[in-house]
């Protein structure tokens, strides 16, 4: 259920049954911030996006609390929260109190799972690009059409079921930069298998990745932009992944965190 900053009863948080965790389970089901801002480019399947999250919540006993509004942004609200989803947000969605508010609460642990257009927004932030991986804010699209994603990283918490080889229809993101040295890259696109326009990034393409911002997690895919992958199983499954992980419920199979995400597994 989506909450208009407001809290819902708690739910029987049931992923115990099929998750072993690094640390010990909350003992209060997973609290997320759904943030929908838009002040550029508002995607109409922003809606399409905030129906699977809070279906994901209503599975899982989670509080999804959603806004377009920025009072949530300020130390003591976000505290409450295990991560803040930014959904296809566009355009300067905080003002400077707000960044820093932000900043204070990934760098302290607090997740950052970004969808889509999230890398479509506050390009004077540069603390933000970080955020993103290396500068990679959006830059430019070719029109929607069918790829060859690869899945480089099945390891990792948030790689999802997918396969290691997945034809896709998306609008694929051309980036500012390649976010490759500053994350550990999950899923890459295959240029050859479609037209990636005259901003194409050349032999490696990454498409969805995640990373450690100091005690915080930071997740960002370029799904997202269709109605139809908001139903799509596979990309349903990730994001629920992302957002465990990116809450700092971890998944492994060595007994430890280790630097090594490919030694990371979810059992489902």
């Amino acid at each position: 259920m989506r909450c208009p900053v407001t809290v819902r009863p708690a739910l029987v948080w049931s992923l115990a049954a099929f998750l072993f965790c690094a640390t010990p389970l909350p003992a209060d089901p997973l609290r997320i911030l759904l943030f929908t801002r838009t002040e550029g480019f508002h995607h109409p399947s922003i809606t399409d996006g905030t129906d699977m999250i809070g279906q994901i919540g209503d599975q899982e006993g989670w509080t999804i609390d959603q806004t377009e509004e920025t009072t949530p942004f300020e130390p003591a609200t976000l505290a409450l929260y295990d991560a803040v989803v930014w959904l296809s947000t566009t355009g300067d969605v905080l003002d400077a109190p707000e960044q820093t508010a932000f900043e204070q609460y990934v760098s302290s642990g607090g997740g950052y799972v970004g969808i889509h257009a999230a890398a479509d927004c506050e390009y004077g932030w540069p603390w933000y690009g970080e955020l993103l991986g290396g500068g990679a804010w959006f830059l430019s699209h070719p029109p929607i059409q069918s790829a060859t994603l690869h899945l480089e990283n099945p390891g990792h918490p948030a790689a999802g079921p997918f396969a290691a080889e997945t034809t896709f229809t998306e609008e694929w993101y051309n980036f500012r930069a390649n976010p490759r040295p500053a994350v550990d890259v999950i899923m890459t696109i295959d240029e050859g298998s479609y037209n990636p326009g005259r901003d194409a990034m050349v032999e490696d393409h990454p498409i969805v990745w995640a990373h450690r911002v100091d005690a915080g997690r930071a997740f960002y895919t370029v799904l997202g932009h269709s109605p139809a992958t908001y139903a799509d199983a596979r990309f349903r499954e990730q994001i629920r992944r992302a957002i465990l992980w990116s809450a700092g419920v971890l998944v492994f199979i060595d007994g430890f965190e280790s630097g090594d995400l490919s030694a990371w597994q979810i059992s489902m």
